[in-house]
């Protein structure tokens, strides 16, 4: 089975020799995807030695070069340096008149849409923004897992079949997004993912702290279920004591991370009050015990000595 399905020959773009700037995590990752579908990588450019042992191991005998020679090798050039970067990249590949007409420039970036390629664009270049919705490893598995993955996509409608084009055959699902939804759209991302690894790792953290030796194999089957329920009912699946307005409990909690783990109380009642507010809106909270509960989350609790912090 074909896990990046490349359809019928008159649905594809023509193949394409595909250059990457910037040999980190995604970039090497992408062009591997499109070689699989049948593009042509040629070149690359990275720094660091990570970089230059990504592009190794998932472009092996492509060069690197630097990205100027990147762009004069590539029909199809993928942008892929950290979002702080891209507009400083692309301002001075357009001033150095690196860019060629009729080129595609596409960047990974959840951050930005196209807009961010407008130096680009006015020297001929395509533009595209193409999202992986996806963590990545740096490592070959990231090809086969990019197979169903959803990409944000952003591009110019006389472009937007060469995108969705472009994702399908790397494995992916296109999603379009807006130009001006860019920015909350990458908000919400960062919002369930990033900070969902944040607080894992805490979770584990504080796990270990209480004596348990395997954190990872006891949150595995609760976190597993929770993500499962919240993707299928979302705020009808919480559970725990805050939507169950259980203050006591609450308080304890408080308590024994001021106690053990003062670095996580800040995020314990960001989310907690989070949790009270969403769990109280949709009516799993009744208004009543929601009072004691938010007494307990205020900016002052009580510490477990008595007095307020």
């Amino acid at each position: 089975m074909n896990e990046h399905p490349s359809g019928a020959a008159g649905d594809r773009p023509a193949r394409l020799a595909v250059g990457v700037v910037g040999a980190g995590r995604v970039g090497p990752a992408l062009a591997a995807a499109l070689r699989l579908a049948g593009h042509r990588p040629v070149a690359a450019s990275g720094v660091s030695d990570a970089s230059r042992r990504r592009a190794e191991a998932l472009l092996p005998g492509v060069p690197l070069v630097e990205p100027a020679e990147v762009l004069a090798r590539a029909d199809l050039v993928l942008l892929t340096v950290p979002d702080d970067a891209l507009p400083g990249l692309v301002a001075g590949l357009a001033r150095t008149g690196a860019v060629r007409p009729g080129q595609l420039l596409a960047h990974a970036s959840g951050r930005f849409g196209t807009a961010v390629l407008d130096p680009a664009t006015r020297a001929g270049a395509l533009p595209l923004a193409l999202h992986p919705v996806m963590t990545f490893t740096g490592t070959p598995v990231d090809v086969a897992r990019l197979a169903g993955c959803p990409f944000g996509v952003t591009a110019p409608e006389e472009l937007r079949l060469a995108a969705e084009a472009l994702v399908i055959e790397m494995g992916g699902e296109p999603e379009w997004i807006a130009e001006e939804a860019r920015p909350l759209y990458h908000a919400a991302l960062a919002v369930g993912a990033n900070h969902l690894v944040t607080l894992v790792a805490q979770s584990m953290e504080l796990l270990r702290k209480a004596g348990v030796a395997a954190p990872d194999r006891m949150l595995g089957p609760l976190l597993g279920a929770a993500l499962d329920n919240a993707l299928r009912s979302g705020d009808a699946a919480l559970t725990g004591p805050v939507a169950r307005g259980d203050a006591g409990t609450v308080a304890a909690h408080v308590a024994e991370l001021r106690r053990h783990a003062p670095q996580a109380v800040a995020g314990y009642l960001a989310m907690a009050r989070t949790t009270a507010d969403r769990a109280l809106a949709h009516g799993l909270l009744r208004p009543e015990a929601a009072e004691d509960l938010l007494d307990v989350l205020s900016d002052g609790p009580s510490d477990p000595d008595g007095g307020t912090r």
